[in-house]
């Protein structure tokens, strides 16, 4: 969530290690009296993110200048519309510039591509969820972009849920432990509002998932075959969650499985920025 505590801490970091003795370049040549209006521009389609990481990066900058969206996150747009304007002080336009559109790019770049996705398994009952795969530091960001482009968040942090990989299960495993065991005693300790996964390589993996009591069973990396066969074993005993081997030509097929959840971490990682341009008009 983009609370107003996230957009100061990181737009005010990200203009902090780009002007961090302020803009030399802005701050000598630009008389300190001169206004101009500057449009956010799109030079190619896509869908829109980031309308308020925008806006702060300008008023953390300048709180004298004047910021007006004219399209809400999720919004599709077309090459030459122009998405948002800045007017007021033309250095504070200038030295906020590079920040604003960074992260305007980046952030419309993957609910572009989360759009895809979504548009991709239209029909199938399936849903598409991001996963941890996020930079460092801007995972509120790029998780509220995969929002933007109709999507789902998976959890948050490592805080907000228990989600057994394969590393887990090999500790476990090493330890001696018995899966399901382990599993009803975790439960036994948690509260009732935690939601466990259980992640899976084989398809034998997945009755003592069940007799654990995990609410979620992630099938990691199976063939459409085998995603068919896990979808009829867990029945409703849990939801269906498919990971690995992704894409956008992957995607619709997988869904057809009768999956009930497709994480993707490409929506985070692999995300391109999208060409958005910022013309200056001197007042």
């Amino acid at each position: 969530m983009l609370t107003p505590a996230i957009l100061t801490r990181v737009v005010g970091a990200a203009l902090e290690e780009d002007a961090p003795w302020g803009d030399l370049t802005s701050t000598t040549l630009l008389p300190a009296e001169a206004t101009a209006t500057a449009d956010l521009v799109a030079r190619e389609a896509g869908v829109f993110s980031g309308g308020e990481v925008f806006a702060t990066a300008f008023t953390l900058t300048d709180p004298a200048l004047t910021v007006d969206l004219h399209v809400g996150d999720g919004d599709e747009f077309s090459p030459g519309d122009v998405l948002a304007s800045v007017s007021g002080s033309a250095r504070s336009i200038l030295t906020a510039e590079r920040v604003a559109l960074n992260f305007a790019q980046r952030m419309s770049g993957i609910a572009t591509l989360t759009a895809a996705y979504v548009r991709a398994i239209e029909g199938t009952g399936a849903r598409i969820a991001d996963t941890r795969k996020t930079t460092p530091g801007l995972r509120a960001f790029e998780r509220h972009a995969v929002l933007s482009g109709g999507a789902r968040n998976h959890r948050y942090s490592l805080s907000d849920a228990v989600m057994a990989k394969d590393n887990h299960l090999a500790v476990l495993k090493r330890s001696g432990l018995d899966l399901a065991t382990a599993l009803r005693e975790a439960l036994s300790r948690l509260p009732h509002t935690t939601h466990v996964v259980v992640e899976v390589d084989r398809l034998d993996q997945i009755p003592a998932v069940l007799d654990g009591g995990a609410h979620t069973v992630l099938l990691d990396n199976f063939s459409l075959d085998e995603l068919r066969e896990g979808v009829a074993l867990i029945g409703d005993r849990a939801t269906v969650e498919a990971s690995g081997g992704v894409d956008l030509d992957t995607v619709h097929d997988i869904a057809s499985t009768g999956v009930d959840v497709i994480s993707v971490g490409a929506l985070t990682h692999s995300a391109r920025a999208l060409d958005l341009g910022l013309d200056l008009r001197i007042d």
